[in-house]
């Protein structure tokens, strides 16, 4: 699973427990290709959650298009309904793009770099997936209910999943920064 950096020496499983070495001060004991393999592997557990929700809502979103009730669509639901397909598109794409960006660079020594852009990505791709729930909500509330009742759906999605993703995290990372890494406040 590693990959060879120029450099980088392979280490005994008994010297690291006694010399920690340069930049292994992360309480992990690992050298940062250790650590670029491991964030690699998470991000990956990451994007195979989030992958399966985009599959469903993509296929979702393309047998609409083949259902009687399509053409009675007004202009903006349909426009709604394209917006949507295309932003689920683009999810997957971006969700996609670190196994891409991995098999493109393997064994170039460029875990560390895969990484870091592959963080971005799935980042990227979270803001695109909350646009397109919302644009999904949006369009099946307003074909089963009501424009009105569609767009507080809508905005209601959209403020929950940016809720949960967006500022949970940046909550919950500004109290540890706060706390201190003993988890007391400071």
């Amino acid at each position: 699973m590693s990959e060879n950096i120029p450099g980088d020496t392979p280490r005994s499983a008994g010297s690291a427990a006694h010399d920690p070495g340069p930049g292994l001060h992360n309480g992990r004991n690992e050298t940062p290709l250790e650590r670029a393999d491991r964030n690699f592997v998470e991000i990956l557990q990451e994007l195979r959650v989030t992958q399966t929700g985009v599959q469903l809502l993509f296929a979702f979103l393309l047998t609409l298009a083949f259902t009687p009730r399509f053409a009675s669509l007004d202009s903006l639901q349909r426009a709604t309904y394209v917006t949507t397909l295309l932003l689920a598109v683009l999810a997957a794409a971006l969700f996609t793009a670190p196994a891409a960006l991995h098999r493109g660079l393997f064994q170039r020594g460029a875990k560390p770099v895969i990484v870091k852009v592959s963080s971005r990505l799935a980042g990227a791709g979270l803001a695109v997936l909350v646009l397109a729930f919302t644009g999904s909500v949006l369009l099946v509330v307003d074909v089963a209910a009501s424009r009105t009742g569609a767009c507080l759906a809508a905005a209601a999605t959209l403020l929950v999943c940016g809720g949960l993703w967006g500022l949970l995290p940046w909550t919950v990372a500004r109290r540890q920064r706060q706390d201190g890494p003993s988890g007391r406040a400071t």
